[in-house]
């Protein structure tokens, strides 16, 4: 019985204080893993596995033992708060063992997914069957781990080297049906999972030993060293200041030259080490930041109605990738400019994305074919009456923002939600050119728009809880991550943008070059410097930007005019071949007559220039963005210190593995918050 936990067999009942069940079919013991929502592996699952393995060997009845999950799952994995904790017996380890020495054939029945520890757990089953649809998969590195439960070494000897280093230093997800061409998955399963795996079980029972996969070597004999070094030197970029990718290299090559318990052995302390870093830390706090960043105390949990069709008003480059996120999730789009070049360069665009992404693999034609049939343009408001949503992604322009609202509200059906794109601006200022602020909601895509995960919801002073409700709905089905923002200048990410640049801006007036705080944030993990960045994006969009402000704020006490020098000689970055660096293409090279400038600037000031510490360049930006988050934290605008690291770090660059600015602050003892203020709550 399912509800009560009980065993049965043919001729008895026993009450199994466990989360799993034991039950005879025929010939064929069943263990059920009953341990909702996704059967993490538990202290209570890994004893319950423990006494249903030791059960079958001693049960005379039974032949064969079927591992299955119960409701939507197999066994999605390990249950993350245990990590970085002791073991408690019996450990996976434990059941594994038990497995791999049972003498009766052992057949894990996997359905829904099956990641991680959970997989592992099938690996040391003889045999695998699964349903059509299911995943598996070694997720690890995502969480600055590696696989620790003989992951490395079963994919190496199953599907060969080159799979078990594409499937576990992605951390990726496998179709089953991927799996079974790779050999890790041994039947498809058609219908019902239990039915299916019960009949293999008979056919493997009937006449067939258990395998004695650890001794396979036909995938690993004769494996080429030069792959790994190949491999190695292929993603070192990439991996650059990782511990977790190299350690998972280091075991798969192992596995081509050691026998299976000594590879395994080298697996548990690497994994060992990897569980005690601060990389790993970080990276289980985002796991969980980013999960609870969609949770806002006023707004019903319940799903919103579902978003069944979509508008974008503007074709430009932002426009364009948002008409793509919807086009993605198979919501009808309609893409509307006043201009007819203006959408037909936008349409084109759009096309030229989606051919990349089928160049480069990440999208089959049939699926690219979809999503831009799901597109249409427009050149009249009227067209945009039947949406659920509407994005407005028009020049960052108060004035012009507020005339497309007051359009918007003329033509938009009633309940439908009005959103801006704006990065910068009031959203309450925007809700008040309609007669419906309480619609307006601020969703705040990063570029390109069509890649970057993160989405910063803005919630004005009138926002209704069901509009922000829709919104974050919206997101999931996006399959953004979305962070709740008070309306506040900048909202959460280029408020802190703004602060941590003005300290570089003094870093320059002090003795730095843009080139050497630029080189000391890039060895910290931040994919692009801040100077880099900002002329990717152009001097004259930060122009405009500091002219918005001074108009509605009194200039702080100090302020550093290097940038309107700049501006003021033309000097726009990338699109004008000069900015803070001069280019040859995109490639960046130092200027003399920018440190010239700057020097000038310093002198201006009554500065004199001193030599600055790489240390001290990194401890000032980073303690910059911490204090910044306190002060977002203490005003409301931010409801948690793990919202800000879940902003930094999925769209401003903040490196993954470090855990984001606030996450950083607290590691390094920087005293700015209470420590309840960093949890998840």
């Amino acid at each position: 019985m399912r509800g009560g936990w009980w065993w049965t067999s043919r001729n008895r009942s026993v009450p199994l204080m466990s989360r799993v069940s034991y039950a005879l079919h025929g010939r064929v013991a069943v263990a059920t893993v009953e341990n909702p929502p996704v059967n993490a592996l538990s202290h209570d699952v890994r004893s319950g596995l423990m006494d249903a393995i030791a059960r079958c060997v001693a049960d005379p009845q039974a032949e064969a033992l079927v591992i299955i999950g119960g409701g939507d799952t197999f066994i999605a994995g390990a249950d993350i708060n245990d990590f970085g904790k002791p073991y408690d017996e019996p450990t996976l380890y434990d059941i594994m063992d038990a497995l791999l020495s049972c003498p009766k054939p052992v057949i894990a029945a996997i359905h829904g997914t099956a990641f991680g520890g959970g997989f592992e757990l099938a690996l040391s089953c003889h045999w695998r069957v699964a349903a059509r649809g299911a995943q598996v998969g070694q997720p690890e590195v995502k969480l600055g781990l590696i696989p620790g439960g003989g992951g490395t070494q079963w994919w190496t000897r199953l599907a060969g080297p080159e799979v078990a280093l594409q499937v576990c230093t992605s951390g990726d997800p496998v179709s089953a049906e991927q799996a079974f061409e790779w050999s890790v998955i041994d039947r498809i399963v058609e219908g019902d999972q239990l039915d299916g795996a019960l009949r293999f079980a008979a056919e493997v029972a009937s006449g067939a030993l258990p395998r004695r996969l650890r001794e396979s070597s036909d995938k690993i004999r004769g494996a080429d060293p030069a792959l790994f070094a190949d491999f190695r030197s292929k993603h070192q970029r990439k991996w650059n200041g990782l511990v977790a990718p190299w350690k998972i290299v280091d075991c798969i090559e192992a596995a081509c030259r050691l026998d299976f318990e000594e590879g395994s052995k080298l697996e548990r302390q690497a994994f060992q080490e990897c569980e005690r870093s601060f990389q790993s830390r970080a990276l289980i706090h985002l796991f969980f930041a980013e999960r609870a960043a969609g949770k806002v105390k006023d707004v019903n949990s319940s799903p919103a109605a579902p978003i069944r069709s979509a508008a974008v008003v503007g074709a430009g480059t932002m426009g364009g990738g948002i008409a793509m996120c919807f086009a993605n999730a198979g919501i009808p789009v309609t893409l509307l400019d006043t201009s007819p070049d203006a959408l037909s360069r936008g349409l084109a665009t759009i096309r030229a994305n989606y051919a990349t992404s089928v160049a480069r693999g990440s999208m089959t034609r049939l699926n690219a074919d979809r999503a831009l049939g799901c597109i249409h343009t427009t050149e009249s408001d009227a067209d945009l009456a039947h949406a659920d949503v509407v994005v407005e992604a028009v020049f960052e322009d108060l004035a012009l923002k507020k005339e497309v609202f007051r359009r918007l509200d003329a033509v938009a059906k009633p309940g439908a939600i009005l959103a801006t794109n704006t990065s910068t601006l009031d959203v309450d200022a925007i809700a008040a050119a309609t007669s419906r602020p309480e619609s307006v909601v601020g969703l705040h895509f990063f570029s390109p728009a069509n890649v970057m995960r993160l989405l910063e919801i803005v919630r004005g002073a009138r926002s209704s809880p069901a509009t922000l409700g829709a919104a974050l709905g919206l997101a999931r089905t996006l399959r953004k991550t979305a962070v709740v923002a008070g309306n506040a200048e900048g909202f959460i990410g280029n408020r802190i943008l703004d602060a941590y640049g003005t300290e570089a801006d003094f870093l320059l007036e002090e003795g730095a070059t843009p080139w050497q705080i630029d080189r000391v944030l890039v060895e910290f993990g931040f994919p692009m410097g801040l100077f880099a960045m900002r002329d990717m994006a152009g001097l004259d969009v930060f122009w405009r930007i500091r002219q918005q402000q001074n108009a509605t704020r009194p200039r702080p006490a100090r302020y550093s005019p290097i940038a309107d020098r700049l501006y003021e000689r033309g000097r726009l970055g990338q699109k004008t071949g000069s900015g803070y660096y001069v280019y040859r293409g995109r490639e960046a090279t130092p200027d003399p007559e920018v440190e010239s400038l700057i020097a000038g600037v310093s002198a201006e000031l009554g500065f004199e220039r001193e030599p600055i510490a790489d240390e001290d360049i990194l401890h000032r930006l980073l303690r910059a963005m911490a204090r910044e988050g306190a002060r977002l934290l203490e005003e409301g605008v931010a409801q948690r210190a793990g919202d800000i690291d879940v902003v930094y770090a999925n769209g401003y660059g903040f490196p993954r593995y470090r855990g984001g600015p606030m996450w950083w602050a607290r590691e390094v003892g920087l005293s700015l918050l209470p420590s309840t203020e960093l949890t998840h709550a």
